[in-house]
């Protein structure tokens, strides 16, 4: 625990709450605060003040503010609701409604939270908890993989029949949250009917690649443009979509499928389905490249898409082997072009 932030807060009523507390006690690594007190933005500006961080708020809807430390840690600053027992009975699961006294007190446990810790098991606090934020039947998922803990069975039920309420929840803050999960994450939003519901399904090629964005498209395919995407994977997407196997081990042929789906050839190549041509794929894209043997200002040919074209025929060349030498790509250019 940052003990900054307890100098702030000292002789005032706030406590270190959720991930944080739970982390500690599970000999985890702690890297975010989420504090909670009565006044969240005089606390924040005075603990970055202190810390050399950087304040903003963070929902003005809840009077929530983040300060931001060297190397991306945060420290957040809530208000409390009534009393810290009430702000805890409207967390999410147990294990994270457990609070901690800056003033150096015992821990605050209302619902069990430390039982729950002994037993690795994610237990609903009440059984509004999706109603009040349907985005948590997908972090329960992603806690269950982190932390390799099982729901408890009232709460599976609980997230079984509750799951089309995942329909309700923004489309970023879903991403936000599928892109923290493994391939047996997505099978597990499955099993508990979740998954359909956000328009996803499981495809055989899951396992091909082990990246979060091309989970997301193995899983959502076209589906995925459904979500407000960043620019880069839309692209992504684009490139996976077209994807079509390698069709040999040639020089030309790899050379084709790289300047297809550069520069994420290799998991183009996991989605197209078939990898026999893998390691000569994976051989050509660890050889050094080479530079151009002409540049388009040699070729003497009026500036326009027609240089393009015969740059792209000369690489192509080149990679297959046909050609060598910068008199033999000018030839070339020579015979293309009726010179």
């Amino acid at each position: 625990m940052d003990e900054r932030v307890a100098r702030v807060l000292a002789g005032e009523d706030a406590w270190v709450v959720g991930g944080a507390v739970r982390d500690d006690l599970l000999g985890r690594p702690v890297l975010d605060l989420d504090v909670v007190c009565r006044e969240p933005e005089r606390a924040a500006r005075a603990f970055a003040a202190q810390a050399d961080g950087a304040p903003f708020p963070l929902s003005e809807k809840h009077a929530s503010w983040r300060v931001v430390l060297d190397g991306g840690r945060t420290v957040d600053f809530t208000p409390v609701h009534g009393t810290i027992e009430s702000d805890l009975a409207r967390r999410d699961f147990t294990i994270n409604a457990i609070a901690r006294p800056l003033d150096g007190g015992e821990d605050v446990d209302p619902s069990g939270g430390r039982d729950d810790l002994q037993l690795r098991e994610l237990r609903a606090v009440s059984e509004s908890i999706f109603d009040d934020d349907p985005l948590r039947l997908v972090r329960a998922v992603r806690l269950e993989r982190e932390l390799g803990f099982v729901l408890a069975p009232l709460t599976e039920q609980l997230v079984r029949a509750q799951a089309p309420l995942i329909r309700q929840a923004a489309g970023e803050r879903i991403l936000a949250e599928l892109e923290r999960l493994d391939a047996g994450g997505y099978r597990r939003l499955d099993e508990l009917g979740i998954l359909a519901p956000l328009g996803g399904a499981i495809d055989e090629r899951l396992d091909n690649y082990d990246s979060p964005r091309y989970r997301l498209v193995a899983v959502f395919g076209d589906n995925l443009r459904r979500y407000p995407i960043s620019r880069e994977l839309g692209r992504y997407l684009s490139v996976m979509l077209r994807a079509e196997p390698l069709t040999g081990p040639s020089r030309r042929a790899i050379h084709r499928f790289r300047r297809a789906t550069a520069p994420w050839s290799r998991a183009a190549l996991a989605y197209a389905g078939d990898r026999r041509f893998a390691g000569e794929l994976e051989e050509a894209l660890a050889a050094p490249s080479e530079p151009p043997l002409v540049r388009g200002d040699e070729l003497g040919i009026p500036p326009g898409p027609e240089i393009g074209r015969i740059l792209d025929m000369i690489e192509e060349e080149h990679a297959a082997g046909t050609i060598s030498t910068r008199e033999e790509a000018l030839e070339l250019a020579r015979r293309e072009t009726g010179e």
